[in-house]
């Protein structure tokens, strides 16, 4: 019989492994694909349909055109994992699996958040940025606030590429001298490992007029009197919040016990990605490796567990560690791209080397994003930088 591998989650990871063990294996391999969403969403376009830059339809990417050797996708909702027997039960029935790989991604907690709901917007779901489309034309004037509410989120560079890409929005409408741009995170520098990528962001938040709140957090906003309060117990009055919610670990992984509750991310084996389960695998933000959650960490570490089940089913040596390295494109608004190339487990701490917003990296992150596209998908549409 084929080795049945069951992938939870179609996001960068996800897709990743399906299409290695795809080229590797074919028809020779059942892979069974499952995600509860109908489509893929990079998270760099959603700031795009956000700010007007493209249109939602656009950016989504239906799996449904996913046409691979031996790959099936299902779309349904995971309602418990088995990991010890490996198995899944889903709305759309249950998955027995020889391999079983967890690739749902990374949950957001906005109860956490007190009064976000009621009184602000968030811009990490698809829906929730989607929505800001129609909302950011009807701000006006006053302060805005960029607000991180949960010391793990996604994609570090995105709450400052967000406040500079609203100052240019503003800009365009004509209306930047009658707002304030305030941005709250919970580092000492907008990107840690990275020295350089810090002072470059810094100085054009310095250049555009934007406050950057350092070391805090968000803890609750009051709809009432609009204002955030935070971790210190400062309050920022605000006309336009737009936040960045608590993430947690998914609740069906925390009732599988993979991860002790919802705050700690599952534990995994740092050379090959496998949990305390064996034959199961933790992919992308649901780990806890200790690498930022971004799509292409995910990516990476989809690779190296592709190489660890093909070592496992072909025999031969088990993969290199992971390295934890990737390379983020960080957007600095006015048409500009750097990137920041990262390593966060090679050596003693985390390191960054940054590269300055050029026009070759535009071109670069145009690519990245259809590269992917056709090598998961199978095919190349436009996507504007």
């Amino acid at each position: 019989m084929k080795t049945r591998v069951v992938v939870l989650g179609a996001g960068f990871g996800g897709l990743e492994l399906t299409t290695i063990l795809s080229d590797a294996f074919g028809d020779d391999i059942d892979i069974v694909l499952v995600d509860k969403g109908d489509a893929f969403v990079f998270g760099f376009s959603k700031l795009d349909v956000m700010f007007g830059r493209q249109l939602a339809d656009a950016v989504r990417h239906r799996y449904r055109d996913i046409v691979k050797p031996g790959v099936r996708f299902v779309q349904t909702t995971v309602r418990l994992i088995d990991p010890a027997e490996r198995r899944t039960v889903t709305e759309a029935g249950t998955f027995a699996a020889d391999i079983l790989v967890v690739a749902l991604g990374a949950d957001y907690d906005l109860p956490a958040t007190p009064g976000l709901v009621e009184g602000g917007h968030e811009f990490y779901t698809v829906n929730g940025a989607f929505a800001l489309r129609d909302t950011l034309p009807q701000f006006e004037r006053g302060p805005a606030i960029i607000g991180v509410c949960g010391k793990s989120f996604k994609c570090p560079p995105a709450p400052s590429e967000t406040a500079l890409l609203l100052h240019d929005y503003l800009t365009a409408r004509g209306r930047r001298r009658e707002t304030d741009i305030t941005l709250v995170m919970p580092f000492g520098t907008p990107i840690p490992p990275s020295p350089d990528t810090s002072q470059a962001i810094l100085a054009a938040f310095a250049e555009r007029g934007i406050t950057f709140m350092k070391d805090r957090l968000v803890k609750a906003l009051d709809p009432a009197r609009r204002v955030a309060v935070l971790s210190d117990g400062t309050e920022l009055p605000y006309a336009l919040f737009l936040g960045i919610p608590v993430h947690r670990v998914p609740q069906v992984v925390v009732e599988s016990g993979l991860a002790a509750h919802p705050y700690d991310w599952v534990p995994v084996n740092k050379q090959t990605l496998e949990t305390k389960f064996p034959g199961v695998y933790a992919v992308g933000d649901v780990n806890g490796v200790g690498t930022p959650k971004a799509g292409v960490f995910a990516e990476g570490s989809a690779q190296v567990v592709a190489a660890a089940i093909s070592s496992q089913l072909r025999g031969g040596p088990a993969p290199d560690a992971y390295k934890g390295r990737g390379a983020c494109y960080v957007e600095f608004g006015h048409g500009q791209v750097g990137r920041v190339d990262v390593d966060f487990l090679s050596g003693p701490k985390p390191t960054g080397t940054f590269q300055p917003p050029s026009a070759t990296l535009v071109e670069e992150k145009t690519h990245f994003g259809q590269s992917r596209l056709q090598r998961w998908f199978g095919h190349q549409p436009a996507m504007q930088p």
